[in-house]
Formats: structure tokens, sequence, C-alpha cells
């Protein structure tokens, strides 16, 4: 497995759009794959933020992850979030996702983020708990029950 920045992979955006849109774009109304796309070219970056990874199996796209600003309209004050972590279903359980938020980390350690948040709807924190993340607000944001979390950095 290889992580590798999207904008050196830019083919990677439709299957990404397409993942995003099924897993969680599909519950924002008048959201579609194009429009996913669409976003995914904001991360399109290699020496400033927002940037996303993607993680290849050989030539194969496993998984994405996001290190971006203002996930939650409702958290003004928090800046920058790690989101859109995914791995392709037939890939789970095998440590990706733990190897591209350990690599979003570095990255975001790179460019001296203080604190990274993210919001999870596993409530207990899963992953991110074992990680290391510490649990801030459990909240009904946009319909739907999370858990968002902070990572201390600097």
């Amino acid at each position: 497995m290889e992580l590798f920045l999207l904008a050196d992979r830019p083919e990677a955006i439709p299957v990404l759009a397409r993942w995003y849109y099924a897993q969680w774009g599909y519950e924002v109304p008048e959201n579609s794959v194009v429009k996913e796309e669409e976003k995914l070219t904001q991360f399109l970056n290699r020496d400033k933020l927002p940037l996303s990874l993607v993680a290849y199996e050989g030539s194969n796209l496993i998984g994405g992850a996001q290190l971006k600003f203002y996930e939650m309209s409702i958290y003004p004050e928090k800046e920058h979030w790690l989101g859109a972590v995914y791995v392709a279903p037939e890939f789970r359980g095998r440590g990706i996702a733990a190897k591209m938020i350990k690599r979003i980390l570095e990255l975001a350690k790179h460019y001296q983020v203080p604190n990274l948040y993210l919001q999870t709807e596993h409530l207990d924190g899963g992953l991110y708990a074992r990680m290391g993340w510490e649990p801030e607000e459990q909240v009904i944001y946009e319909g739907v029950e999370v858990l968002v979390m902070k990572k201390p950095l600097l």
C-alpha cells in the first residue's frame, strides 16, 4: 500500500467522488457525484492546505482522506479538520485508515496546525479513540448524531 497526494493522482477524483457521495454526500440536498468531483478539485494541492491523500495498492485506488478547513459550520473557531477518511470495503480491516490518518497528522504538524478536529458517527470514537483522539462534544449535526474529537498537535 502506498500513499500519494491527490494532486499527484488526480485520476482518482471520479472514484473518490462516487465513494464520498455514496457514503455521506447523498444526505445533502441538491448534492451529486459531479458536485463531489468539483469539491475534490480544491484538494489538488502539494504545498498548502487543504489537501487530500489517496491510498493505492498497485494500480488500485483503495482509500482517501482529507486535511481540510472548517468541516462543521457550528464550530467557526475550529479551523483544521481530518475528514473523508474512506477505505474501499474489500480493503477494510488491514490498517489502511490508520496509516492514512498518521500521514495526515504528519502533514498537519508540518503545516503547524495546532489542533486537528474530526467528526465521527462512531459515538465511542472507534479507531480515532484508539489513536489518541480526545472526545470534545456529542452533537446532532445536519440530522446526524456525531462525536466531535480533537487531537492537539503542537
